[in-house]
C-alpha cells in the first residue's frame, strides 16, 4: 500500500499537483458532502492514527495550529478541530466595530455540517473517497506537499516574503482556491517557515490522508474514572432544588474554574473541563453556549458537569488543577460549613452578573478570598493564559517583570471587607456590564471616577483599622499559612505575551503588587470571566484601560509598606515621563493613604530592604524549582550563566524576549534553561507608543531552569563545554550583527536542519520536569533574524 501511495505521490508531483477549480473538482470527484470519519474506523485505523499520525500532528503542526490564534482558525489539537476545518474570519481583530459571532470549538457548533453553515471550509477531502481524491482534495496534504516540494532552506535567514508578524495578513484558501495559492505563494507550504517533515513523517500523513483521514472516537472512561466524575458532579449539583446555598457556591466555583484543566486525583492523566449543562448528572451533557460564563443560561436550572477534554495539551492555555479530597475538604470548610444563609438567587441580569460583589454578596468574603488564594497562581494565570492575553497592546499594561504578594486574609480589617464592599459595590462595576459592543472609551471617565471613589473610601478604612493591633508591616502579607507556595508569584511580560510562576524569581524588580480580595476578584472578572475575545474594539479598549486602574491599585498597596514620605518619590520613578493626565490620576489626593508604615527600616534603601524582609517572611513557602541551582548543571556552569544576570543595558537590547537553551552533553539533551529579556521602560502608561518609553540601557536578563514562556522567540543549542563561550558572547554583544553571529554559532533558527531534533529534546525535558504543567509550545512568535 505504501509503495502504491509513493507512486501516486510521484504522479502528483510530475503533473504539478493538477489544478482544479471548484467545478473541476466536482466533476472529477463529485460534490462536497461532509464525511463521518469516525463511523467506520477499524481497529487498525485507530491504532495507526493514535500511534503514528497523532504524534506527528502534535509535535509538528499543533505548535502553530492551536487555541484562538490558530492561523485560519484551523485547530489541529484534536479530531473535532480537524473535522471543523478553517475559516477566513479572524478571532483576534482589534478593529471590528461590532462584536463577532463566537466560533468556539465544542461550544458554538458540534458537527461539520453546522460549522460549514458558519463559514468553515474542510481541511480534508469531502468529495469522492478515493486515494487520489483524498490527497488532491485535502488542504492538509496539499500544504505539506507544497513544503516538501520546496525542499531545504538555502539561507539561514528567510527572505522578506515570509511574514511572521503577529498581525500578519493571513491567507486562508479553501481547497478550491489552493491551486492559485500555490502559484502565488510557492514557499508557503506547511510547516510554514520551518523545516519540512521528514520523509517518514510525510509518508505516514500521506498514507493516513489517502485512506480518508480516519480518526477514532474517544475511548470511554474507565469504571473508576466514571465513579470519580459522578462523585464530583453530585458535590457540585445538590439534589435539593431549593438548596440556594449549594447552587450559589457551585456557580462561584464554576465562574472561576471554567478555563482550568481538571485532573481527578494523582496519577490520572485524563483532563476535564467544568461546564454548564442543561442536563443533570447521569445524562449526556448538553452544554450551555453563552459568551461569558455568567450570562443567562436560558434554562430554569443549571447543572455543573465534568466534560472530558479530548484535545492535546497546549502549554499556552493549559491551567492544570487537581480535584481531590484535600481540595474538597478546604472548599467544604470555606463554603458549606460556614454559618451563613443564602436567601435568594441573584439571577443573571448583566449589571449584577458582571459584578461578583453583587452576585456573590451572600457568600462570606473570607470564604471567597481563601478559595482564590488556595490556587492564586492559577487565578492570575487565567488572565495570562486566557484569550485576553494576546498581543502587545493587550499586555503592555504590565511591567516586564514584577513580584506579587497577597494581603493576609486573617487580618481583622479584611474581615470587615464584607460590610465595606456592601457600601462600595456601586463603585466596583466592570466594563463587561456594557456588553461586547461598547462605544470606544465611552466609559473610561465613569470608571475612573468610580475607582477614585473606591480608593478614597478604602484609604479611610485603612486609617481606621490599621493601628497597634494591626500594624502596617510585613504581617499584612499572607505567608501561605506556612505551606502554600502560591503566596509569592513572579510575572514576566514578553512583549506580546506573559508568564506567571511561583516564587520570587530573578533580581529585585522595579515594581511589585500587593493584591487584596477586591483587587484579585476584579482582575478575574475583568480579564477572564468578563472578557469576550469576539467583542468589538470598544469592549477591548475599555478592558485594557480599566486594567491600568487595577495595576496602579496593586502598586499602591505595595507602596503602603514604604515610609510615607518616600512613596511619591518611588511612584515618580515608576512613572517617569508619563502623560500628565496619568500623573494627575496616580498622584491624586483621593488615592493617597495618610498612614505611616510600621516596618522598621535599618537602611535608606527602603524598597530593596522591604524585598529582603518579605523574602524572609515568605521563606518557608518560596518555590525554588526555577532556580538554576536546581538544574543538572555544575556549580561552575551555573556561576558562568548567572554572571549574565549582573549585566545592564548594552547589547542585551538585541536579545529576543524569550530564548530556550537546550544544553547538551555529548550530543544528548542534558538540561533546558530559559533566558528572559527584561525590557526596561520609563513608564507603561502609553496604550500604543510603547517604543517611546523604552530605556534599553536599563535592560536586564533573568535565567531560569526549565521552559519559561509558552511562545519562545528563539531556540539555542549549547554543549556543556561551550557554556562559557556562549555566556561570553552574550555579555560582549554590542550590535545587531553580534547577535546574528551569536545565533550563527549557537542558534537553532527556523531554517536549521536540526530544528525539530532540538524542539523534540526541549519538549521531552519540559515534560519530564513538569509532567502536568507542560504542554506543546507555540512557535508562531519564533523570530527570523
Amino acid at each position: 500500500m505504501r509503495r502504491a501511495l509513493i507512486v501516486i505521490l510521484s504522479i502528483l508531483f510530475i503533473t504539478g499537483c493538477a489544478v482544479f477549480a471548484s467545478n473541476s473538482l466536482n466533476q472529477k470527484y463529485g460534490v462536497e458532502k461532509t464525511v463521518n470519519r469516525e463511523a467506520d474506523t477499524s481497529k487498525e485505523d485507530a491504532e495507526f492514527y493514535n500511534d503514528k499520525v497523532r504524534p506527528i500532528l502534535d509535535n509538528r503542526c499543533v505548535s502553530c495550529h492551536a487555541c484562538y490564534d490558530a492561523p485560519c482558525q484551523l485547530k489541529l489539537t484534536g479530531s473535532e478541530g480537524i473535522n471543523r476545518g478553517g475559516s477566513k474570519a479572524l478571532v483576534y481583530d482589534g478593529t471590528r466595530l461590532l462584536a463577532a459571532e463566537p466560533t468556539r470549538l465544542y461550544i458554538d457548533a458540534h458537527t461539520p455540517e453546522e460549522w460549514r453553515k458558519k463559514g468553515f471550509y474542510p481541511a480534508l477531502n469531502e468529495r469522492g473517497q478515493s486515494p487520489v481524491a483524498n490527497l488532491d482534495g485535502s488542504l492538509l496534504y496539499r500544504a505539506i506537499a507544497l513544503r516538501e516540494k520546496q525542499g531545504s532552506f538555502n539561507k539561514p535567514v528567510l527572505s522578506e516574503d515570509y511574514d511572521f508578524s503577529l498581525s500578519r495578513n493571513q491567507q486562508c484558501p479553501s481547497i478550491e482556491e489552493y491551486a492559485s495559492f500555490e502559484q502565488k505563494y510557492p514557499k508557503w507550504g506547511m510547516p510554514y517557515g520551518l523545516p519540512a517533515l521528514s520523509s517518514a513523517e510525510f509518508n505516514v500523513l500521506t498514507q493516513w490522508l489517502a485512506k480518508g483521514g480516519k480518526m477514532p472516537k474517544e475511548k470511554p472512561l474507565s469504571a473508576n474514572m466514571q465513579k470519580l466524575v459522578a462523585l464530583w458532579e453530585v458535590r457540585l449539583n445538590e439534589k435539593n432544588p431549593n438548596d440556594l446555598k449549594g447552587r450559589l457556591v457551585s456557580r462561584y466555583i464554576y465562574e472561576h474554574l471554567f478555563l482550568y484543566s481538571l485532573y481527578l486525583g494523582e496519577g490520572n492523566d485524563q483532563r476535564f473541563r467544568l461546564v454548564r449543562s442543561k442536563t443533570p448528572p447521569g445524562q449526556p451533557i448538553d452544554r450551555i453556549a453563552t459568551r461569558r460564563p455568567y450570562d443567562s443560561p436560558g434554562v430554569k436550572r443549571v447543572y455543573y458537569r465534568l466534560w472530558q477534554d479530548p484535545e492535546v495539551v497546549v502549554q499556552k492555555n493549559h491551567i492544570p488543577f487537581q480535584l481531590d479530597e484535600s481540595v474538597y475538604k478546604r472548599w467544604y470548610s470555606y463554603f458549606y460549613a460556614a454559618d451563613y444563609k443564602v436567601t435568594k438567587d441573584p439571577g443573571y441580569d448583566p449589571e449584577v452578573a458582571s459584578n461578583p460583589f453583587r452576585t456573590f454578596q451572600q457568600i462570606p468574603t473570607n470564604a471567597r478570598y481563601r478559595f482564590l488564594l488556595d490556587h492564586a497562581q492559577n487565578t492570575i494565570m487565567s488572565f495570562i493564559k486566557g484569550p485576553v492575553c494576546r498581543g502587545q497592546v493587550a499586555v503592555n499594561v504590565i511591567n516586564e517583570d514584577f513580584w506579587v504578594y497577597f494581603v493576609n486574609p486573617s487580618v481583622e480589617y479584611n474581615e470587615k471587607t464584607a460590610r465595606f464592599l456592601e457600601t462600595q459595590v456601586q463603585h466596583l462595576d466592570l466594563p463587561a456590564s456594557s456588553s461586547s459592543n461598547a462605544l470606544p472609551l465611552s466609559s473610561w471617565v465613569r470608571f475612573s471616577e468610580q475607582q477614585k471613589a473606591y480608593l478614597s473610601a478604602k484609604a479611610n478604612l485603612i486609617k481606621k483599622e490599621v493601628d497597634k493591633k494591626h500594624p502596617l508591616d510585613v504581617s499584612l502579607i499572607w505567608d501561605g499559612d506556612g505551606h502554600n507556595e502560591n503566596a509569592a508569584l513572579t510575572i514576566f511580560r514578553h512583549f506580546d505575551n506573559a508568564s506567571v510562576v511561583k516564587g520570587l524569581v530573578g533580581q529585585k524588580p522595579k515594581t511589585s503588587w500587593v493584591i487584596d480580595y477586591p483587587l484579585l476578584e476584579r482582575i478575574h472578572y475583568l480579564l477572564v470571566a468578563g472578557f469576550d475575545v469576539y467583542g468589538n474594539v470598544g469592549h477591548q479598549l475599555d478592558t485594557r484601560l480599566y486594567m491600568d486602574f487595577l495595576r496602579m491599585e496593586g502598586e499602591l498597596n505595595f507602596l503602603l509598606l514604604l515610609p510615607k514620605a518616600d512613596r511619591e518619590k518611588v511612584r515618580q520613578y515608576w512613572y517617569r515621563d508619563a502623560n500628565q493626565s496619568i500623573k494627575d490620576y496616580i498622584f491624586s489626593d483621593f488615592i493617597k493613604v495618610d498612614v505611616q508604615t510600621q516596618v522598621h527600616y535599618k537602611t535608606k534603601n527602603y524598597q530593596s530592604e522591604l524585598y529582603d524582609l518579605l523574602y524572609k517572611h515568605l521563606a518557608k513557602v518560596l518555590d525554588h524549582s526555577r532556580d538554576l541551582d536546581q538544574s543538572r548543571l555544575t556549580h561552575k556552569e551555573i556561576s558562568t550563566l548567572k554572571h549574565l544576570e549582573t549585566l545592564k543595558g548594552g547589547g542585551l537590547r538585541y536579545l529576543p524576549d524569550t530564548a530556550i537553551v537546550l544544553v547538551t552533553q555529548g550530543g544528548e539533551p542534558k538540561e533546558v534553561i530559559s533566558i528572559i529579556h527584561n525590557k526596561a521602560h520609563s513608564n507603561i502608561s502609553s496604550l500604543f507608543d510603547e517604543a517611546a518609553a523604552r530605556l534599553p540601557n536599563e535592560d536586564s536578563v533573568t535565567l531560569v531552569k526549565g521552559v519559561l514562556g509558552d511562545y519562545p522567540n528563539a531556540l539555542i543549542e549549547v554543549d556543556e563545554n561551550q557554556l562559557k563561550a556562549f555566556s561570553d558572547d552574550v555579555a560582549n554583544m554590542a550590535t545587531e550583527e553580534d547577535y546574528s553571529d551569536l545565533m550563527g554559532r549557537f542558534g537553532v533558527r527556523r531554517t536549521n536542519p536540526r530544528f525539530w531534533t532540538v524542539s523534540d529534546g526541549i519538549a521531552r525535558l519540559n515534560k519530564e520536569a513538569r509532567p502536568r504543567a507542560s504542554g506543546i509550545l507555540d512557535y508562531n512568535r519564533l523570530e527570523n533574524r
